[in-house]
This record gives structure tokens, sequence and C-alpha cells, in this order.
């Protein structure tokens, strides 16, 4: 009985604590969307305020419509994304399979190298990787961008998902190998299932930055049909004038998706991770 009182404290503390983290988290994504409903003078003048009567003006949303081809951006951000998150999954389960499952005799090294992109951005690679994708004819490709966000995530997953396969019962891998199962078998129904938690993390920590990047959509993908839904939105950032409304516009719609693919993993991504820090 005494224990039950105890802890009643602490939950209530514990879900005071998460209901404040969670209105700070999304705070600015609410005040974004808000102020995407009032008009330029609101905007300024009462940024705090839910929109009214007198503030509401959806201009922002005709104008991000009815002003280049938002369709089309969102449409590239997506194929971008699905596509880099893809391959990022494949073959960073891949590669964490093979350092987790075989011993050689540079496994050590080789996990290191592997890892190495986590501490070097590959920014830093930006005029290299742009006279490559001149010299193979993918600028202004979906293709381009999609290699090279391929190649950003490669590290984080490998570095996350071998940690996660080393877990993997041994056993059970044995077994199948004794009913005859090859070693892409083993890898795609016996292993993957159970590191779907991990995962679904790292397509979360994946997806963000790769869907709010400017800089490679900028550097490699510039054309009208190419632009992604980031660079689509600097149409309204002038260097004097600047169409808030637009812009505002453009980030809340721009939220959907990444709510939608968030949601979708969510519930993984939480067992992924917690998983290994309760016994």
């Amino acid at each position: 009985m005494s224990r039950a009182r105890t802890s009643l404290p602490r939950t209530i503390a514990a879900h005071g604590i998460l209901i404040t983290y969670t209105i700070i988290a999304l705070f600015p994504v609410i005040l974004i969307v808000m102020n995407s409903f009032k008009s330029r003078k609101a905007i300024f003048a009462s940024p705090l305020t839910l929109p009214g009567p007198e503030t509401y003006d959806p201009i922002g949303y005709t104008t991000v419509l009815g002003q280049g081809d938002f369709t089309g951006y969102f449409i590239n951000s997506l194929i971008v994304t699905c596509g880099s998150l893809a391959g990022v999954l494949l073959f960073g389960a891949m590669a964490a399979f093979a350092l987790s499952e075989y011993r050689f005799r540079m496994n050590t090294l080789t996990g290191l190298y592997l890892a190495l992109g986590i501490m070097i951005p590959i920014r830093l690679g930006t005029i290299g990787i742009l006279k490559f994708m001149v010299g193979a004819n993918l600028v202004n490709t979906h293709l381009a961008l999609i290699l090279v966000y391929t190649a950003q995530g490669l590290p984080l997953a490998v570095f996350i998902l071998s940690e996660f396969m080393r877990t993997v019962s041994d056993d059970l891998k044995n077994a199948g190998r004794i009913d005859g199962l090859s070693e892409y078998r083993i890898f795609f129904r016996l292993v993957l299932p159970l590191v779907r938690p991990a995962m679904a993390t790292v397509a979360v920590f994946t997806m963000i930055p790769i869907w709010n990047d400017l800089w490679f959509p900028l550097i490699l993908a510039p054309a009208e049909s190419t632009k992604t839904v980031t660079l689509g939105a600097q149409v309204f950032i002038g260097q004097f004038v600047t169409n808030w409304n637009a812009v505002l516009a453009a980030l809340s719609l721009a939220i959907v998706p990444v709510l939608v693919l968030y949601l979708i993993f969510s519930k993984s991504l939480i067992r992924g991770i917690t998983s290994g820090a309760v016994k």
C-alpha cells in the first residue's frame, strides 16, 4: 500500500514532465501553423494569438498553391526521401549483418571506417560530389539526391543496426542454416523482422534531415522539375521583401508528410529506443 502511495506522485510528476516537454517541442510547429492563417499585419502585431475573424487570411496558401508547382515539389521530396530511406535501410542492414555475423581479420577496422561518416559531414565533399555528378550526367535528377542521401545515412544505420543484430540469437540463425536456408533468406526472413524497431529508429532519424535539407537540392537539383519543397519555399524569401504568409503556409504544408511518416514509424521507434533499457 505504501509503495502504491509513493509511486502515484512519481507517476503524476512523470506525466507532468512529459506534457511539458511535449508542449515545448510542439510550440514552434503550432506557432507556424497558427500564423500561416493570418494576415501579414497580424503575424507581426499578435504572433501568439489564434486567428480570429479580423486576422484570418488564407492568402499564404492561395499564393503557395497558385505560384509555382508545389504539388510537384512535394512529389519530388517524397521520391527523394522514400528512395533514400530504402537505400539506407537495405544497404545499411546488409552491411550491419555482415559485420555482426561474420568474423574476419579487418572486421573492427571496417566497422570503424563505415562509422566515420557520423563524425565527418558529407558537405565537406560537396565540390567532389558535384564534379562526380556532372561527369555521370546526373545533375538535376532524383537519383543524384538519392545517392548522396543514401551515402549520408549509411554510417548511422550501420552503427545502430550492427549493435541490434548482435543480439539476435545464433541458435535461430543456425537452425535456419540446418533447414537449408541461404544467407539471404536468413537475413530477410529471420533477422530483419527481429530488428524492425531499430530500422524504424534509423528511418526516423534519417528521414527528417533529408526532407528538410536545402544544401544538396540547391547544388545538385535546382531545376524546376526536380526542386524539393524546402528549395521551393525559398521562392518566397527575397533579399529585401519576404512573403511571410507564403513561407509559413509552405512550411505548414511541408510538416504534414513528415508527421505522417513519423506516426507510421512511431510505435517501432519507441521500441527501438527503449530496447535493452529495461531488463
